[in-house]
């Protein structure tokens, strides 16, 4: 391995464990070709919590599916919209943003129509913003996830009918 490559590593698992400890991630997960990276954050059970982030990194296999990340039961009266076949999923791990900038409307509302492609959110992921765009044209008929909150993989977003 070339020092460049142990340098981009190195940079990439410091960039990574700055973005889980700055947004409150219990775990990031990095795949790209022929690197994978699953970072997880554990809190000692003390008064003052510190994090220390845990690295573990291996090859990725050559064509193997996505894992599916694992999804807490519902909590009494909340429903359970992973399943939904209208749900819009995140599509990465990050905060997300439901105006363009503080202060600004939202790009989408609950009743809102929308179209194909239009931009729905927008999630920050190691200083970047993403948009998220509706993947069909439809209604809003609900917002799962609040302004400034910290989103996993696949976590669904919104509903859309």
């Amino acid at each position: 391995m070339s020092t460049a490559k142990n340098s981009y590593e190195t940079n990439l698992v410091k960039d990574l464990a700055k973005l889980i400890n700055e947004h409150n991630l219990a775990e990031i997960e990095y795949d790209t070709d022929g690197l994978r990276l699953r970072l997880t954050r554990t809190v000692a059970p003390t008064a003052v919590s510190v994090a220390a982030p845990v690295v573990a990194a291996a090859p990725a296999p050559a064509a193997q599916p996505a894992a599916a990340s694992a999804v807490p039961a519902p909590a009494a009266g909340d429903e359970d919209y992973s399943k939904h076949p209208g749900a819009v999923k995140s599509p990465m791990v990050g905060v997300i943003y439901t105006a363009p900038e503080p202060g600004a409307a939202p790009y989408v509302n609950v009743g809102d129509t929308v179209s194909a492609d239009q931009t729905l959110f927008l999630i920050e992921a190691m200083k970047t913003f993403n948009p998220v765009k509706a993947p069909k044209a439809g209604k809003v008929v609900k917002i799962l996830v609040s302004d400034r909150n910290p989103v996993e993989y696949d976590e669904p977003l919104l509903i859309l009918e």
